[in-house]
C-alpha cells in the first residue's frame, strides 16, 4: 500500500477503529412496488433522484478516501434513467473495486445486459415469494412474471455474484423455505433469509408476522438435518450448504442481532443526505456541496464528519430515531 493510500484509509476510520470502505447510494426514492413491509399503498411523497453528475462526483471522492465497494439502491435503482452509466462511472473510478446493485427485479430482464456490459459485479434480488398470488399480496403489484423472468436470466448469467434476499414473514411466506433452498441445488446463487425490520411505515411490524433468525434456523435444520455449517459474509450470522448443492443458504438476523461492531458502510440518500448509521435520522446534507457551494476539501471534511458520528451500537442508541421506511434511507 502506498503512503497516500494508507492516509486515505485512515481518513475514513471512525472513533471506534472501524474502517469505512463501503457506500450504499440510493439513486432514486421511486419504487414500482408497494411492499407491505416498506411503503404504504397511497400517493407517494415527492420523488427524489440523485443527479448522475452528483453521483459521479461523490463516487470519485469516496474512491479517493478508501472506499472500495459501491452498491446502488433505491427505492428501485433501475428506475434511474442512467443507471447503467452510473455503473460504468463507478467501475472506472480509481480506487473502486466492486460495483453491486440491489433490485426488486421488475425491470431487470430488459436492463441486465447493459448493466453487465457496464461492469456490474453482482446483483442482490429482493424476492420474498415464488408464488404469483403471494407476490401480489406482498407487493400490491402484479409484476411476478417480470421478476420470475429476471431471476431466470440472473441464474443463467455467468460472472455475476447473485444473491436472493428473502424477507421472512410468519404465516405469509414461511412455508416457502424449501422452494428457495432448492434454487441452490443447481445454481450459483446464495439464498439469504432475512428478518423483518421495523421500517415498514407502521404497517405490519406489530401484527405477529416477525420471524426471527432462530426460528428460521430451526425450520431449516428440521427440514434438512444434513445441513453443513460454512463461513458466510459478515452479516450472514448463519451460513449453510447442503450436500450435492452448488451454493449456500444464509440467515441474516437484521433485527434480533446487529453487526455494528464490524460496520464498514455509509449511506447516501436520493436527496444527497449522508447517513452514517441505519438506525438514526441524523444525517449530513451534501446538497449544498454538490451545488458548488463548497470545495473538494470541504466536502471531504463533511464525509469525515459523518464517519465520526457513527455510534458504537446504533440499534441500542437509536431511541426511536430510525426512519419509518427503509425506502427513505436507501435500502
Amino acid at each position: 500500500m502506498t503512503r497516500d493510500a494508507g492516509q486515505s484509509r485512515a481518513e475514513l476510520t471512525d472513533r471506534f477503529g472501524r474502517t469505512i470502505d463501503y457506500v450504499r447510494i440510493a439513486v432514486t426514492s421511486a419504487c414500482n412496488l408497494r411492499c407491505t413491509y416498506c411503503l404504504k399503498d397511497e400517493a407517494p411523497e415527492a420523488i427524489r433522484q440523485l443527479a448522475t453528475a452528483n453521483a459521479a462526483q461523490l463516487i470519485a471522492l469516496f474512491g479517493g478516501m478508501g472506499v472500495r465497494k459501491i452498491r446502488f439502491t433505491g427505492g428501485e435503482p433501475l428506475l434511474h434513467p442512467r443507471i447503467a452509466e452510473l455503473v460504468r462511472i463507478a467501475k472506472t473510478t480509481p480506487g473502486i473495486d466492486t460495483i453491486r446493485l440491489t433490485t426488486n427485479g421488475v425491470l431487470l430482464d430488459r436492463q441486465l445486459e447493459a448493466l453487465v456490459e457496464a461492469g456490474l459485479d453482482g446483483v442482490n434480488l429482493s424476492l420474498d415469494t415464488l408464488d404469483r398470488d403471494k407476490f401480489l399480496s406482498i407487493t400490491r403489484r402484479d409484476r411476478f412474471e417480470q421478476v420470475r423472468k429476471a431471476l431466470d436470466r440472473l441464474l443463467a448469467t455467468p460472472g455475476l455474484t447473485v444473491k436472493i434476499n428473502t424477507l421472512m414473514l410468519r404465516g405469509i411466506n414461511s412455508d416457502e423455505i424449501p422452494a428457495f433452498v432448492e434454487l441452490t441445488r443447481n445454481h450459483d446463487v446464495t439464498v439469504r433469509f432475512m428478518e423483518l425490520q421495523p421500517f415498514d411505515d407502521s404497517q405490519i411490524w406489530r401484527t405477529g408476522r416477525f420471524m426471527g433468525a432462530e426460528m428460521i434456523r430451526e425450520r431449516l435444520v428440521v427440514a434438512y438435518p444434513e445441513l453443513e455449517a460454512v463461513t458466510g459474509h459478515s452479516t450472514e450470522h448463519y451460513s449453510f450448504r447442503l450436500p450435492g448443492h452448488r451454493s449456500s443458504i444464509a440467515i441474516i438476523p437484521a433485527f434480533s442481532r446487529n453487526f455494528c461492531s464490524s460496520c464498514s458502510k455509509l449511506r447516501i440518500t436520493a436527496d444527497a443526505k449522508l447517513i452514517g448509521c441505519l438506525y438514526h435520522h441524523e444525517s449530513i446534507d451534501l446538497a449544498p456541496a454538490l451545488k458548488g457551494e463548497m470545495n473538494e476539501e470541504e466536502i471531504k471534511q463533511r464525509i469525515v464528519e459523518a464517519v465520526q458520528q457513527k455510534p458504537k451500537d446504533g440499534l441500542k442508541s437509536s431511541h426511536d430515531t430510525a426512519a419509518s421506511s427503509m425506502s427513505r434511507i436507501g435500502g
